[in-house]
């Protein structure tokens, strides 16, 4: 049973009557209930006497990811609103939380907290642990890192690419947080910006990371250093929420309830996702999901590449080529989709 409650409204509310009447809507269960109890009626007296119905807000359960009871979170609308949530919820500082997994407690960064969480999915967060100070000559123009990040300030690495410069480093790990880069903070910078960043760094040249790692204590089974980009299988594949509906949040930072992806759309923001990875060194389900949108209803690359120029992607300066091969990606998707039994 859920140690953590939700924090009541000022009396006299909707709100208030709301919580009153909902806070056992899980029946006492501990994990995986959606906690989405039926909207109630508001029988406070007001001049019309109509009756007002109010919907109590979603709630999700959380625990910290090296143990701790469940919490109960709700009211966010973003990201980065969610860890402020989680932060009050266990009295520890937002900053404090590199980032969360969604049903495992473990590093498994194909079960990363994204754009969207599904109404049944549980929320682990991963702490801040012991921070490391790492010396690296470039001696190749790849790193071999993917980076991505928390939504809330912090760039972290996904995944590290087999006999890589970064791989043959022991104590560079997934998960780790990239704190600074030659002393200068990376904290608040998107990920795109740290991978840009360290793409700049000259071969030859020598550069010092400082990283952060998430709490290790308290768990075992630590996701590999490197995961095939063109499989999804064996660790369950990537995860878009396991409810029939997910809570997406929005770029202009409105949440919305939308139903769960179909599998053209998952198998195209699979395919951006990849590109973005070989050809930027980044991983962003949010932003592949934005660019997939934004060709899923044109009929040719010229429209796309408009529709890219017209938003907020076009500072990323892609290349004509590099459209074309997201147009790509897109189109296989449906075509597959067309053609596969039903």
């Amino acid at each position: 049973m859920p140690l953590f409650t939700r924090k009541t409204s000022k009396p006299g509310t909707a709100a208030d009557n709301t919580s009153q009447n909902s806070n056992n809507s899980d029946g006492g269960k501990g994990k995986g209930a959606s906690g989405l109890p039926a909207t109630i009626q508001n029988n406070n007296n007001n001049n019309n006497n109509s009756a007002d119905y109010t919907k109590p807000p979603l709630v999700f359960h959380c625990q910290l990811a090296h143990g701790s009871p469940t919490g109960l979170i709700h009211d966010f609308s973003s990201v980065r609103e969610l860890y402020q949530k989680i932060a009050e919820c266990f009295d520890i500082s937002e900053k404090d939380i590199l980032f969360c997994t969604l049903n495992s407690h473990k590093v498994d960064m194909a079960r990363l907290l994204g754009g969207q969480i599904g109404l049944d999915d549980f929320i682990f967060a991963h702490r801040k642990g012991r921070p490391k100070e790492i010396e690296i000559v470039k001696s190749q123009e790849a790193l071999g890192l993917t980076i991505t990040d928390n939504g809330a300030g912090y760039a972290f690495i996904k995944r590290i690419k087999e006999d890589s410069i970064i791989d043959r480093i022991e104590h560079i790990c997934v998960g780790d947080h990239i704190e600074k880069l030659d002393g200068q903070n990376m904290v608040g910078k998107r990920h795109y910006e740290v991978a840009r960043m360290l793409k700049d760094i000259p071969t030859g040249d020598t550069f010092t990371l400082r990283l952060v790692e998430p709490v290790r204590s308290g768990f075992q089974g630590i996701g590999p250093r490197s995961q095939s980009r063109a499989t999804g299988s064996a660790g369950g594949g990537r995860n878009y929420g396991s409810g029939k509906e997910t809570l997406r949040f929005k770029a202009n930072g409105n949440a919305q309830i939308e139903p769960q992806f179909d599998e053209a759309t998952v198998a195209g923001i699979d395919a951006i996702n990849n590109l973005l990875e070989s050809f930027m060194g980044i991983n962003d389900t949010e932003l592949a999901s934005q660019i997939w949108d934004l060709g899923d209803k044109k009929s040719n690359s010229m429209d796309f590449a408009e529709s890219i120029d017209s938003s907020d992607l076009e500072s990323f300066g892609f290349t004509d080529d590099f459209i074309i091969e997201l147009w790509g990606a897109i189109t296989d998707a449906r075509r597959k989709s067309t053609t596969t039994p039903k």
